[in-house]
């Protein structure tokens, strides 16, 4: 009787050991390749949806929580990843997390907007608001008073028409000197006082905040983009091709499905991104025949500190040749590039 109370009591254990492999969730999140999806819903010009054949598409990153049994596979897979909550989130909880990506998206919009509007010589116009508090770090004077979200106006009574010149007027002033620093939360108008550090990792001197541009954009011919739940930058190249398409009727993508990926700056720039090699899978699964990749600059300081440097292109036609795809890798470092490739193929 006893023999079998402890082979019993075994059993049950083995199968919690069982369960709790492959469905106790860790403090590990798994990045691997996401979705690549028309952007023909997200985006309306004029009122109206883009109605032809093929479709240009963004592509995104999966991220889900990790098993012992998940984290395990993943060490074996070229396209997986495992990543800490705090590589993922930083110190921000869920909520704020969150709260930042959408800024990120809105402000990436705005910039695609004012690209596709510009490329297309419609009639455009962009109000500067101020910047996005999307950080406050540690040893910030700032902390404890400023929070993420609010929109930073002026600093000892200097407006500024974007972010570097923000940074260029702090760069005049003296470490340690202290600032006036005016902002918003919701409606409601702020003021502080903060002293200038030096910014860890750097020769810059701050005000221990990461910031990106908050603007309003309003055209003559009326667009709208709505991302639903992807939050983050990494869509605004396409998001601007997108509507740019719409705006001219140039039919570049010729009934192609074309992906790509890449922040869009205000000067057009197109900047670099996370996970651009999952992001490669998942437009070859969806049937991609073109990716662009940024091409950002890969400088002498870069490899100094990392020899082994790939930058977002390098990244992305490794993973290409990796998974034998016929789909074309095409390097961008403008939005300009992009529409020069497609007129041209």
């Amino acid at each position: 009787m006893k023999k079998n109370w402890v082979r019993s009591l075994l059993w049950a254990l083995a199968g919690l050991a069982v369960i709790a492999f492959f469905a106790l969730p860790l403090q590990q999140y798994i990045e691997q390749p996401g979705s690549a999806e028309s952007l023909k819903p997200f985006v309306t010009v004029d009122g109206k949806h883009d109605q032809k054949k093929g479709s240009y598409m963004l592509v995104t990153v999966g991220i889900r929580r990790a098993t012992p049994f998940s984290w395990l596979l993943a060490q074996t897979n070229d396209f997986q990843e495992t990543v800490s909550r705090q590589d993922l989130m930083g110190s921000a909880d869920s909520e704020t997390y969150n709260q930042i990506q959408e800024y990120y998206m809105t402000n990436s919009i705005n910039n695609a907007i004012t690209q596709a509007y510009r490329a297309a010589d419609a009639t455009y116009h962009v109000d500067y608001l101020g910047m996005y508090v999307m950080s406050v770090l540690d040893n910030s004077s700032l902390q404890g008073q400023v929070k993420v979200g609010d929109t930073i106006t002026a600093v000892d009574g200097q407006h500024f028409k974007n972010n570097q010149g923000f940074i260029d007027y702090i760069g005049k002033q003296k470490l340690g000197q202290q600032v006036k620093v005016s902002y918003l939360r919701g409606s409601k108008a702020h003021t502080s006082t903060a002293k200038l550090i030096k910014l860890r990792g750097t020769d810059r001197i701050g005000l221990g905040i990461t910031l990106t541009d908050r603007t309003k954009v309003t055209t003559k011919i009326p667009v709208k983009i709505d991302a639903g739940d992807i939050g983050g930058p990494s869509a605004g190249m396409m998001f601007s091709l997108q509507v740019y398409e719409q705006l001219t009727g140039n039919q570049l993508r010729r009934g192609r499905k074309i992906a790509g990926t890449g922040t869009i700056a205000a000067d057009g720039t197109v900047g670099a991104i996370g996970g651009i090699d999952k992001k490669v899978v998942a437009a070859d699964r969806a049937g991609a025949t073109i990716f662009f990749a940024p091409n950002d600059p890969v400088t002498k300081a870069i490899k100094k500190v990392d020899p082994d440097y790939l930058n977002n292109y390098q990244t992305a036609k490794r993973a290409a040749k990796k998974i034998n795809t016929k789909m074309k890798i095409v390097p961008v470092k403008k939005f300009s590039d992009v529409l020069a490739y497609l007129e041209a193929n």
